[in-house]
Parts: structure tokens; C-alpha cells; sequence
């Protein structure tokens, strides 16, 4: 088992070139399953059966690794077995017939109401960033937009008087989001008050939400500054830029929103995506029964 692992990472290194980080992780996890092998009596490659390699991952799991740890060693191991065929070191690939792990699905992280109202009202909206500030939040959580398609938005995107605006998807399709209340209130004020002052070269263009140089924000710049107002406001570290999204969501649907419309309102392929969001309702839902319904409690 040795001489072929070392074979494979010279393979990476040599013939690959996977940079040294990916290799070393690699290394770990394929020394590991070497040691694993080499414990449950295997004396040379030919003898590696299916079932080794699951008694392996049952260990794993055994042991308390992730389904994520799972998956990632199971990749590093059918790495192993791929190369094992190409160079005679086994006749048959071992791993064909397991499945690998699926991650469990992490609850997103959402927002309650006094949390997004101290986020919105973070901003100070007496100064263009400010008022910038303030419109990009009241408008990511009146849309639930992905920020990908907040900062991707032109003027020309914008149609506050129909109430709706354009954006592409991560699949490049267009799709038209309702807009409405408080998100077309401070899109207004910022368009009158602040872009003016903050497209101040060519470069702008007809970019919506133009950083300080006048260009187009990215990400990472948007991140920074969900993560100052979030400090702000006393908003656990937890938070991401997907947040406010997430919480659209879910607040949609503890208000009744039917899943196919909040699915079309965020952009989902398909209704098991939205449906990620709907744990969370369905505790509600029992939590007010408990609450509420005369015979709930004995």
C-alpha cells in the first residue's frame, strides 16, 4: 500500500502539478487510509475490496467525521484507485459502487425582525454612502436578491414606478423581481441624493451602486460593509452576505407565501431549493399550536 501511494503523490506532483496544499491534503488522507487498510490485514493492492473501503467510512463516521470529511476521503481514495487501474497496481476499481457522503444541509442563518430592522437602520443616510448603504440593505431584503445580482444592477434595471426591476440569475437568465415599499422609498432617495455624487467619473457608467473609485463594487467590498453595520448593531459574527436572503425567505413564508412564488421571487431552478427554507417555518408553526390550541396541552 505504501509503494503505491507514493507512486500516486509523485503522479500528482510530477505529472499533475496539483499545487502543494491539494497535494498535501492528498497525502493526509491517503496516508490515513493506508494506515486504515494496512490494520484490517491487506498485504498488497490487489486484495483492496469494497468492503474494506466501506468498513473504513463506517469508522469515520464511527469516530464522529462529518459527511463532508467522508466525502472529501472518499474523493482521495477513488484519486488512488483511478491511478491504481492506469498502472497495474489493481484490476478493477474498488470504489465504483459507493455512493459518496452527501454533506448535511447547515440551517442558513436568518435574520429574526428587531435583528433586520437594527441592520437596516444602521446606516447613516444623511451622507451619499450612507444613503447608499441604506438602499442596497432595504432593497437585498425587500427582493431577496443574491448579492452577485445586487451589484451586477444598472440604473436602467430599476423601474420603481411599475414596481419591479431586472436582474440576470447565476445561469445568466433575466428575471423580473417585484419591488416595492420601503426598498422603492430609498432606492428613490439615493438615485435623487447620492448617485449623483457617487458616479463621479466615466467609469461609472450606468453602474446603480458605484463603490468609492466610481466603479462597480464587488463581493468583497459589499461584505465589508454588511460585516461594519452588523458590528454596529450587535449582530452575532454568524451573519454572511446571503443573510438577509435567507431571511426574505423565510419571513415570506412564516407570513403564508406560497413556496412556488417565493421560488420564483428568489430565483430557484427548482422547488427543493426554496424548500431548505421551510424547517424553520414548520417549527414555528408548531410552536404556536403549543401555544395556542386548547387541547395542545394535557
Amino acid at each position: 500500500m505504501e509503494k503505491w501511494v507514493q507512486a500516486y503523490e509523485r503522479y500528482l506532483s510530477e505529472d499533475r502539478s496539483v499545487s502543494g496544499n491539494t497535494r498535501l491534503g492528498y497525502s493526509r488522507d491517503l496516508r490515513h487510509f493506508s494506515d486504515a487498510m494496512e490494520a484490517q490485514g491487506l498485504k498488497t493492492p490487489q486484495d483492496l475490496q469494497p468492503f474494506h473501503i466501506q468498513a473504513y467510512l463506517n469508522r469515520l463516521r464511527q469516530e464522529g467525521k462529518s459527511a463532508a470529511t467522508l466525502a472529501r476521503r472518499l474523493v482521495s481514495v477513488r484519486g488512488l484507485c483511478k491511478f491504481g487501474i492506469i498502472e497495474r497496481y489493481i484490476d478493477r476499481d474498488p470504489t465504483l459502487q459507493l455512493e459518496i457522503p452527501k454533506p448535511e444541509r447547515k440551517a442558513p442563518r436568518v435574520l429574526t425582525l428587531a435583528e433586520v430592522e437594527k441592520l437596516l437602520d444602521a446606516p447613516e443616510a444623511s451622507t451619499p454612502q450612507g444613503l447608499r448603504d441604506k438602499a442596497m440593505l432595504e432593497l437585498l431584503y425587500g427582493t431577496g436578491l443574491r448579492v452577485s445580482e445586487l451589484m451586477a444592477l444598472d440604473v436602467a434595471d430599476v423601474h420603481l414606478e411599475m414596481g419591479f426591476l431586472q436582474c440576470s440569475a447565476g445561469s445568466g437568465r433575466e428575471r423580473i423581481v417585484p419591488v416595492g415599499g420601503a426598498s422603492v422609498h430609498w432606492l428613490r432617495e439615493y438615485l435623487k441624493q447620492a448617485r449623483p455624487v457617487l458616479a463621479k467619473n466615466e467609469r461609472s457608467g450606468s453602474i446603480l451602486f458605484p463603490n468609492h473609485l466610481g466603479t462597480r463594487m464587488t463581493r468583497q467590498g459589499f461584505w465589508k460593509i454588511v460585516k461594519k453595520y452588523a458590528s454596529e448593531s450587535g449582530i452575532s459574527s454568524e451573519l454572511t452576505p446571503h443573510s438577509l436572503r435567507h431571511s426574505f425567505a423565510v419571513h415570506l413564508l412564516d407570513n403564508g407565501a406560497d413556496v412556488r412564488a417565493v421560488q420564483e421571487m428568489l430565483g430557484h431552478a427548482s422547488p427543493q431549493t426554496t424548500q431548505k427554507y421551510e424547517p424553520s417555518v414548520r417549527s414555528k408553526v408548531k410552536e404556536v399550536y403549543d401555544r395556542t390550541h386548547p387541547r395542545a396541552r394535557s
